[in-house]
């Protein structure tokens, strides 16, 4: 357990008032930086990519995570599977970050050869006693959930991963994202902590005054506010969002569509959240005119109002609708650098120029990302100013963020922090 100052890093997040913002410190620290990748990126699971990463047997996937890094491939019996890219031999790394397409994995400095299935194929001059089934590469548990990928670094996962399965299958499976491609990806780094990415993604607070193109699609009634001293104006707004809604539930639980919101936030180790919203304007797709972006829908859909399937974890957010869905996860690089990374998936038959223009279906998140960057730098910028105090949690807009803080109190020390 690292310390500064002779201030440990769960020390520093109890001296942390309820309802209130975490400590600078939390967020600027080296040591407790450290302390978050080993416990909340390496012993949790965390999102890490796509099945449309992998689509075809010998796509490969390099992903780092701190310290460590792993690839992601699908074998030739187009099984996901996820190693260690670490050579058994010498520890050399087999791949750069990134994607790309092989027959076998073959360590660049002394020609180590391994099958898709990890098994180890070839290492020259080891001499006849060298049992080449003792060095297959190293396994990492993975489990693919509705078309996300989704790893654990740690040989111990936490078993809780099944409630996420059990409640995001059934509720993903119309939009089969297993057959879809990426149209579009960018990777943003945000010069910002990883918790304030978080945090920011959890609120929205923020969002009428700077996400203009977001907002479009959203209705403002799901942005949280405060119900005190509503004027006439806003009373009659708020019983047509509730009428709406309404209408739009029961219109999905019709077709046996699961909508309601499923929060597991508190005393578990796999956080997650996930709801179907209601679309705004034209109601089917996060998009500036609020129509879908592509004609080709995802999976077998006809039907266009499906809204939007939200789902978050610890280190993700997407957002999946009738013709596209958004996956973005991040990935934190040091105290004040958090990457980002969105794909933007459309149907495997989908053809860009003809069902989809590019510009339409990314323009949205795209612009809201650029401006989620901005925001999260200022915020990490104050945090470490001297006069830096946190402030108290809105508890009609920001109430998610105060579960988080929890959650991240509770995952602390159940690893003894």
């Amino acid at each position: 357990m690292s310390s500064i100052n002779g201030t440990t890093h769960g020390a520093l997040f109890r001296s942390r008032a309820s309802g209130h913002g975490m400590p600078g410190a939390l967020f600027g620290r080296q040591d407790v930086f450290e302390n978050d990748v080993d416990i909340f990126f390496h012993k949790h699971w965390i999102m890490a990519g796509v099945t449309a990463d992998v689509r075809e047997p010998g796509d490969v996937s390099a992903v780092d995570i701190g310290r460590a890094s792993i690839i992601i491939v699908r074998d030739d019996d187009n099984f996901v599977r996820a190693y260690r890219n670490v050579c058994r031999h010498r520890g050399a790394r087999l791949r750069e970050q990134g994607k790309g397409s092989v027959g076998m994995l073959v360590c660049p400095y002394h020609q180590w050869t391994y099958g898709l299935d990890g098994g180890l194929k070839h290492a020259a001059h080891m001499g006849q006693h060298f049992d080449p089934s003792c060095r297959s590469l190293m396994p990492v548990p993975l489990r693919v959930i509705g078309g996300l990928i989704f790893v654990c670094l740690n040989d111990e996962a936490p078993v809780d991963i099944a409630a996420l399965d059990e409640t995001m299958t059934p509720r993903l499976a119309p939009f089969d994202l297993a057959r879809t491609k990426i149209a579009y990806e960018t990777d943003i780094i945000e010069n910002g902590n990883w918790k304030l990415a978080i945090e920011n993604n959890r609120e929205c607070y923020h969002c009428s005054a700077t996400h203009p193109e977001l907002t479009v699609s959203f209705l403002a009634e799901d942005f949280g506010f405060c119900p005190d001293g509503l004027s006439e104006e806003s009373e009659r707004a708020l019983a047509e969002y509730r009428a709406r809604n309404a209408a739009s539930l029961a219109s999905w639980h019709k077709e046996g569509l699961l909508s309601e919101a499923v929060e597991r936030l508190d005393d578990v180790a796999t956080l997650f959240r996930t709801q179907r919203l209601v679309i705004a304007g034209n109601g089917e797709s996060q998009t500036m005119n609020t129509k879908v972006a592509s004609t080709r829908l995802l999976g077998d859909n006809t039907r266009r109002d499906l809204g939007d399937t939200h789902l978050w974890t610890h280190n993700s957010w997407s957002h999946v609708m009738s013709d596209h869905a958004v996956i973005s996860y991040l990935i934190p690089l040091a105290p004040d650098r958090t990457l980002v990374r969105t794909k933007w998936l459309v149907h495997e038959d989908a053809i860009e120029g003809v069902d989809y223009a590019l510009s339409d279906l990314i323009e949205v998140w795209q612009a809201t990302n650029a401006q989620d960057a901005r925001l999260v730098a200022i915020n990490h910028q104050g945090t470490q100013d001297p006069g830096y105090r946190p402030g108290p949690f809105s508890p009609f807009t920001e109430s998610y963020l105060e579960r988080f803080s929890r959650w991240y109190a509770t995952r602390l020390e159940a690893h003894g922090v």
